[in-house]
């Protein structure tokens, strides 16, 4: 019975999904290994970083700095800058996920942007903690085993760029946005574009990381006046014969993106 519970759960779309995004992202840790060592880092050293660091971009902005001759205080304070963004995340899927203790702690290593974005596509919590999981789990290996296998290589593969493995990640992020955006309306579409033209704008001039902190800004007018969607007024509240509001809670199950 549980052999068939488990074949189940796999074919769910969220444990599909998850596990198309963790090979496919997880395969720019090719980059990464051969980044890492072209800086000066050992093998031991780059798989260390993908292991307990686990934030992609703000890996590579470390060992950018390192590679161009920076002090380590100045890339980890570029890296911290860059992953500040996973903080917000981290509020949003608290609450998504519901977990407490410690599972909470554990999940908070695999606060990432495709952790995040394969989570809150899910219709209900149960779909939300599965992808979280799936993407958690198979992203984070397939990471390590190619930053290893990446960190080994460089003395073979002269130029790893070639391979534009650099653009997975945010052609897949743009891919689990798209359908928000299709089926948003008018004030989704401009906090989008605004957000996007912030960190085109924003890129050339300031360091990595602000441009990325400065684009979620552009959330701040979901806040500004009626929400333009509904197009009509807020509800009031209604009243429920207590039986019915027995079965409301924190733990319905529905996530609210």
């Amino acid at each position: 019975m549980g052999r068939v519970k488990s074949l189940s759960l796999l074919r769910t779309p969220a444990v599909r999904d998850s596990m198309g995004i963790g090979v496919a992202v997880g395969a720019a840790g090719l980059a990464f290994g051969t980044a890492a060592v072209a800086a000066g880092l050992s093998p031991a050293q780059s798989v260390f970083m993908s292991l307990f660091m686990f934030t992609g971009a703000s890996q590579f902005a470390l060992v950018g700095v390192i590679a161009g001759g920076g002090s380590l205080v100045a890339g980890s304070a570029g890296a911290l800058l860059l992953g500040a963004r996973n903080t917000l995340y981290g509020l949003r899927l608290a609450d998504v996920l519901g977990w407490r203790g410690a599972r909470r702690a554990l999940a908070a290593h695999g606060v990432i942007d495709e952790t995040t974005a394969s989570t809150l596509i899910q219709p209900d919590r149960e779909s939300a903690r599965t992808a979280f999981v799936a993407t958690y789990a198979v992203l984070g290996t397939f990471w390590v085993a190619t930053t290893l296998a990446g960190s080994l290589a460089t003395e073979r593969v002269s130029d790893m760029d070639a391979f534009g493995l650099d653009a997975v990640g945010p052609a897949i992020f743009l891919g689990l946005l798209w359908p928000r955006l299709r089926e948003g309306g008018g004030r989704t579409w401009l906090i989008a574009a605004l957000g996007a033209g912030l960190a085109l704008a924003t890129t050339p001039l300031l360091p990595s990381g602000v441009p990325v902190l400065l684009a979620a800004s552009a959330a701040l007018v979901a806040l500004l006046g009626p929400d333009a969607e509904d197009g009509a007024p807020p509800a009031s509240p209604s009243r429920e014969p207590s039986g019915a509001a027995s079965g409301s809670g924190t733990d319905s199950g529905e996530v609210r993106p």
